[in-house]
């Protein structure tokens, strides 16, 4: 995956230091048959007549609609929509993957992810690099700990260290 620095939100960040951004993305449940059924398959039934927006993500071209290209504002919509069919869990209906989600803009996914890592590992380092950021934005927006939360983390890590002893 190649993607311009000046794609993401926080492009002047001194992560991205003005480079486009290079991730390989491991062949995962056979994510490179799923790409390439959707590059091959999908994704020119959706752009039909309309002008390649060159983006990997195209919106359902129609008549009201001509236009493939996803904007910030069309895209948070879409994320949402999907979101609330596919990923929160309804127990009437018995379908989609996650009790108790809640419908949530893509922006979220820095924050999961974020708290996610420093839960694990306690370094800033680490989770500014699963949202290309610094650690002092990691630090000064993620880093929401309850006290109880940073002394599980050490006593994890003092563990550790005394069963390795």
């Amino acid at each position: 995956m190649f993607i311009p620095s000046v794609s993401f939100k926080n492009a002047g960040s001194s992560f991205f230091s003005g480079k486009p951004f290079r991730l390989l993305l491991p062949d995962l449940c056979g994510l490179y048959v799923c790409i390439d059924r959707y590059l091959s398959g999908a994704r020119p039934l959706l752009l039909a007549t309309a002008t390649d927006p060159e983006t990997f993500f195209v919106k359902t071209v129609k008549r009201s609609s001509k236009n493939a290209a996803y904007s910030q504002t069309t895209f948070y919509e879409a994320w949402r929509w999907m979101t609330q069919r596919y990923g929160i869990y309804n127990p009437y209906t018995k379908r989609g993957a996650i009790a108790g989600l809640l419908p949530h803009g893509p922006h979220n996914v820095r924050d999961v992810l974020a708290t996610h890592i420093l839960k694990q590992t306690g370094s800033f380092e680490q989770a500014s690099y699963a949202i290309q950021d610094t650690p002092e934005i990691v630090a000064k927006h993620y880093a929401r700990f309850l006290p109880e939360n940073k002394a599980h983390l050490a006593a994890q890590v003092l563990n550790r260290v005394w069963q390795n002893a």
